[in-house]
């Protein structure tokens, strides 16, 4: 007789899931006249000058086989450049050369983004079709995060959303005194270690390497 396999925790989960959109909708309710309206398809002169005062924006894709990702873009403020009130452009910045976003880009033309600014607990949220370019006048006009951009990952505008701060101020983010201690917490070179399975390879290392890139390439 065989052994029936035992479910993995999501899949038990899944099966007495939401079942559809009808039944999601039963537990919430409709959503207030203010949250569907704030909702536009281009920006504003106030949520211009949000994206200007941003250094972090979180770019949401996915490949073609609906593959997600979520991968963070830093610079000074104001690095996204508004090229009108429809696109935005994020220069590419030195990485690892995954190219993780840009390939799902190109494959789905989709992307989405979520523009953080430090110390404020408003969020923007744009969403819309996009494609990657690497068009000579484009790279010269962007701000250099790293090395001059060798693309530029370019959005044109379908939903423009601002989030109330509720889910900022709940986490404290901009509060130190509610952080956790730097020893609460696996170090950087800890994690990476962890997911490289290299036995050969030690602490002192991964933060040798680590040390290394940041001196190399965060400029």
């Amino acid at each position: 007789m065989t052994t029936p396999l035992a479910l993995s925790t999501f899949d038990s989960l899944r099966l007495d899931a939401v079942p559809d959109q009808e039944t999601l909708r039963q537990a919430y309710g409709l959503p207030g006249d203010a949250a569907v309206r704030k909702q536009m398809t281009e920006l504003t002169d106030q949520t211009r000058r949000l994206i200007g005062c941003s250094s972090l924006v979180l770019v949401a894709s996915a490949d073609a086989e609906g593959n997600c990702d979520v991968s963070p873009r830093g610079g000074p403020a104001g690095f996204v450049a508004v090229l009108d009130s429809r696109t935005v452009a994020i220069p590419d910045a030195t990485g690892n050369k995954r190219l993780d976003t840009l390939q799902n880009v190109i494959a789905t033309g989709r992307a989405g983004l979520l523009f953080v600014i430090p110390g404020r607990t408003t969020t923007l949220r744009v969403n819309g079709r996009a494609c990657v370019s690497t068009r000579p006048e484009l790279l010269s006009q962007l701000t250099a995060v790293g090395k001059p951009p060798a693309s530029a990952l370019v959005l044109g505008i379908e939903e423009v959303y601002p989030h109330c701060p509720k889910s900022l101020l709940r986490s404290g983010a901009w509060k130190p005194e509610q952080w956790l201690p730097a020893d609460a917490q696996p170090a950087s070179a800890e994690v990476t270690l962890a997911q490289l399975r290299m036995p050969e390879l030690t602490i002192a290392d991964v933060e040798q390497a680590e040390a290394d890139s940041l001196k190399y390439r965060y400029e």
